[in-house]
């Protein structure tokens, strides 16, 4: 079933879907693999972004109210030739993710409070963030 079919069924919502340079790596570490874990106020997600330094890279979470997660980046590494102060090295080996940009688009089991969330883009090259579920008001009733 096509991507685009998805929305003709609100029950049947892709797992994930990869485009660009995360779609096209067929070597190397894969970009985009996810983890996700629920706890009764919040989920956890987990996207690996391997090749990618916090300092350096162009990543951008965007994160909707029925649980839509979309991640947008630039993988600026190039790949052919490597430079250093004292040489130029031609690189025999090409394992990493190329360079381009990239799109990781998946679903949480549930919605979301975007506003509430967490992100933390760890030194391994892993993007983490918490997201909270959207609380329920307290309604008491007065006697």
């Amino acid at each position: 079933m096509e991507a685009q079919n998805y929305s003709d069924h609100p029950q049947l919502k892709p797992i994930q879907i990869l485009s660009g340079t995360a779609k096209e790596g067929s070597i190397g570490p894969q970009i985009g693999l996810t983890d996700i874990g629920e706890s009764e106020d919040a989920y956890l997600f987990r996207v690996a972004l391997p090749g990618l330094k916090k300092n350096e890279c162009q990543v951008k979470c965007n994160i909707q109210r029925d649980g839509k997660v979309q991640i947008k980046g630039l993988i600026t590494t190039t790949g052919g030739v490597l430079e250093n102060s004292s040489s130029i090295f031609q690189m025999r080996l090409n394992q990493l993710c190329p360079p381009g940009p990239f799109t990781i688009t998946f679903y949480l089991p549930g919605p979301v409070d975007p506003r509430l969330c967490s992100p933390k883009f760890r030194g391994d090259g892993i993007l983490e963030v918490v997201v909270f579920k959207p609380r329920t008001p307290n309604i008491s009733q007065q006697v």
